[in-house]
């Protein structure tokens, strides 16, 4: 059935990644293509014929295959099941006090190229691969039978998008609603534009570490630095603190702070919102003035070779943020570079500590939300680490 005229054959020993269900096919891992069209979905052979699963292929790639399933059910029937269990695995998880939350985490889910957010009545879909853009029809299908209900706005404009041959899309592909709409998280209440915010239009990845700022935020003064929306200035809030100060390049960013703070009650009194650079922030800012500080800054290092200069980025935000704070302080601290592993973002912060001659103590690693599943056989979709600390 499955043979060199049909299927991708991959070169003796260079088989090891699909045999352990690894989602990426790489190029130099190929021996030969059958006659295909880029995006088409083909079957994956090893150099003896025997077959490893299915995947979409696209020859303009150094990554010039992703895998949809690793047995012989059809592929497309794999991405409904696959779709299908991502909602299962949400509506067993995601607490009843929230409306917005990751539905499709790509590889995560066993779905590469493919990212869909929920936000209350909108559905935010993000295809990022030729080959999930030729099967967008069955997504789309797949998604309405769920979510009859729900409008469904396309935010396709990412780098590997256009890598991949494909222009942006940003469009609404089904119904369309007035921005912002309001979504709940953790019983907080957002403005969340989906058309022109950040993103899908919140970082939903650090649901977990925002409920961890409630718990650990009363009777505190906290700055969240790089602060967007707000997102965790008002879970600090609700938590108890006597004053949450929210600090972002992003103008238009911190009007929805603003919006979003009277949205939930909070008076100008509780929390200011300032438009400037963090590090010059930081800098100018007395000592003690904060008891408790934030640092999610975008990724550093958006490729590997961005390391070196994105590390010593890192160890001066950190060495900042921990000079200014009184003993007793905390400073709750995270990269999401994926090209920054948590064994090295552990050192920097450690070499910023000694820079900075505080001693500190970890109270907790990173909670991973479970909208945000990781593939085991996957681990590089562990981009996320973060770090609850206290200052002595």
């Amino acid at each position: 059935m499955y043979n060199a005229t049909n299927s991708v054959v991959l070169k003796p020993g260079r088989e090891v990644h699909a045999r352990n269900r690894h989602p990426w096919v790489f190029l130099g891992a190929v021996a030969s293509f059958p006659k295909f069209d880029n995006g088409d979905l083909l079957p994956v052979i090893d150099a003896s014929g025997i077959f490893l699963g299915h995947g979409y292929f696209n020859q303009g790639r150094s990554i010039v295959g992703r895998m949809i399933n690793f047995d012989t059910t059809n592929p497309q029937n794999a991405l409904v099941a696959h779709l299908k269990n991502a909602v299962q695995l949400r509506a067993q998880t995601i607490p009843a006090e929230t409306t917005a939350y990751r539905l499709v985490n790509g590889e995560g889910d066993f779905l590469p190229g493919l990212i869909v957010d929920v936000y209350g009545p909108v559905l935010v879909l993000q295809i990022n691969t030729l080959g999930m853009e030729k099967l967008k029809p069955l997504i789309l299908d797949t998604l309405h039978e769920v979510f009859p209900a729900a409008a469904i706005y396309e935010k396709s404009s990412t780098g590997t998008r256009i890598k991949e041959g494909l222009p942006e899309a940003d469009a609404w592909l089904v119904g369309q609603l007035d921005m912002p709409v309001t979504i709940q998280e953790n019983g907080v209440r957002f403005l969340v534009d989906v058309v022109a915010g950040q993103k899908t239009g919140f970082f939903l990845d650090q649901r977990d570490m925002r409920v961890l700022v409630k718990t650990y935020a009363r009777q505190k003064t906290v700055l969240n630095c790089f602060a967007y929306t707000g997102g965790f200035s008002l879970h600090a809030l609700a938590g108890g603190a006597t004053r949450a100060d929210s600090v972002d390049t992003d103008t238009r960013a911190g009007l929805l702070t603003r919006e979003n703070l009277a949205l939930n009650g909070f008076g100008s009194d509780r929390g200011a919102v300032m438009t400037e650079d963090v590090f010059r922030y930081l800098e100018r800012m007395d000592n003690s003035t904060y008891d408790f500080i934030i640092l999610d800054p975008p990724a550093f290092a958006k490729r590997a070779s961005d390391v070196p200069n994105a590390s010593r980025g890192y160890r001066e935000l950190n060495r900042a943020a921990l000079q200014k704070l009184p003993p007793g302080g905390l400073l709750l601290t995270s990269s999401c570079s994926a090209h920054i592993p948590r064994e090295l973002f552990q050192k920097i912060v450690f070499q910023a500590a000694k820079d900075a001659k505080r001693n500190v103590q970890i109270l907790s690693y990173h909670l991973l939300a479970a909208d945000h599943p990781v593939n085991l056989y996957y681990p590089e979709g562990d981009y996320l680490k973060s770090l609850l600390l206290r200052i002595t």
